[in-house]
């Protein structure tokens, strides 16, 4: 049950899937400096991924903040593990979205995933160094 002390998530949620929903099947957005919408849909979608990790934080760490630290997390070696899976699922989307599904897709989706991918191993690859051999006695 939430606190009074526990930041507001819903109104962000709301937000991020206002927007993504925008980038992905309305297309309301204006002209942009080069006078392509695509650009300005990529920059609203890019900004509900944000606001959606954002509410994600506040949700799962009843706290404000960006960086979910170790500390925070219940079970850090399951989550590392679930993590890395993840990394790998994203990372082999970013391949097919880059060379199978290139020209159904915008160019830089296989970049971007590739993107989420790596900071999704990073993060995990940290983690487990954490927990095994760079562990603080």
């Amino acid at each position: 049950m939430a606190t009074n002390q526990d930041p507001e998530w819903i109104p962000l949620a709301v937000l991020s899937f206002v927007l993504i929903l925008n980038s992905l099947f309305l297309g309301i957005a204006p002209a942009g400096p080069w006078g392509d919408t695509g650009f300005s849909l990529g920059i609203i979608g890019i900004s509900g991924l944000a606001v959606g990790y954002v509410a994600w934080y506040r949700y799962n760490f009843k706290r404000r903040g960006l960086i979910p630290w170790v500390d925070l997390w219940e079970d850090p070696a399951r989550s590392a593990r679930l993590e890395m899976v993840l990394a790998f699922v994203v990372l082999s989307m970013s391949w097919t979205a880059g060379n199978i599904l290139q020209s159904h897709l915008p160019d830089p989706t296989g970049l971007l995933l590739s993107l989420i991918g790596l900071l999704l191993l990073i993060q995990s690859a940290y983690v487990m160094l954490v927990l095994g051999p760079l562990k603080e006695d």
